[in-house]
């Protein structure tokens, strides 16, 4: 398949197949991503992996919506970022996050990302916990790095039709 073909047919997924992901697979999903374009090449992006079942189901709660699939899935990703180096690591995790689910749609895997920078615990309280810090607080083993998002990844049991074409020209400006 090549890049365009993976673009498209590269979807959300949030169901999963009960069937582990070899340490292989895990280990070149890695190695593409850390091959992400990163500011000034500081490569600030940090990565922990888990496939702990109460990890998982930690990150499943993080948020009252939007989060609750990772409980199913087979593994996680989280996506960190060295804030000490640079303050666009938010910048850096995006596309280290991006690399990591093209790198799993090319490995026949699915995956989604979950944002927790900034987003709150409980949408119907947007002033208390953040998702991170209950992620923080239910997850003692998390590396001390900013948490961008979490992409929850695993062999798919849902095909989900590719993005079809679309006119898209409004968008785009010419000066």
């Amino acid at each position: 398949m090549d890049f365009k073909e993976l673009a498209f047919a590269r979807r959300s997924v949030r169901r999963f197949a009960e069937r582990e992901v070899p340490q292989g697979v895990v280990q070149s999903l890695l190695d593409v991503t850390f091959t992400a374009p990163s500011s000034r090449n500081l490569r600030t992006t940090r990565i922990a992996v888990s496939r702990d079942r109460g990890v998982l189901a930690a990150v499943a709660q993080m948020r009252s919506r939007g989060s609750a699939f990772v409980a199913d899935a087979p593994l996680a990703f989280f996506i960190m970022g060295d804030d000490a180096q640079t303050d666009l690591w938010r910048e850096n995790c995006a596309i280290s996050a991006t690399m990591l689910q093209f790198a799993a749609e090319d490995a026949g895997l699915g995956s989604c990302w979950v944002h927790v920078h900034g987003r709150p615990h409980d949408e119907n309280a947007p002033d208390g916990m953040t998702a991170e810090q209950y992620l923080r607080a239910n997850i003692p083993s998390l590396p001390p790095y900013p948490v961008l998002c979490v992409v929850a990844a695993g062999y798919s049991a849902e095909t989900p039709a590719p993005h079809a074409m679309r006119d898209d020209s409004d968008k785009v400006f010419n000066i």
